[in-house]
């Protein structure tokens, strides 16, 4: 992927320019749940494996700063509604805890 679009991938939704509708159920139900499940599946991997206890926990967190970054873009994009506003919030507590 080119840096040229990476940026367009973030900017557009930073500024709120991506439909609310790819940000909810593409970007975050889909892609962020597919990422938070390999993560802590791999953070599990680890811990089974005797790795550090901190090691694992690193990398269970690792997705949460894209995961923020996600749930702030959807409340950032004005067509969104307030049970997506809302779920999102949901979806982010439950990723992060599992």
């Amino acid at each position: 992927m080119s840096k040229l679009r990476t940026a367009g991938f973030f900017s557009s939704r930073w500024r709120g320019e991506a439909s609310a509708a790819v940000v909810y159920w593409r970007d975050i139900l889909a892609v962020g749940t597919l990422i938070n499940l390999v993560t802590g599946f791999a953070a599990l991997m680890l811990a089974a494996q005797g790795t550090d206890i901190v090691i694992a926990a690193l990398v269970h967190f690792a997705p949460l700063p894209y995961n923020v970054f996600l749930v702030v873009a959807l409340w950032r994009t004005p067509q969104r509604t307030r049970t997506m506003a809302w779920t999102s919030l949901v979806w982010m507590g439950v990723v992060t805890v599992l």
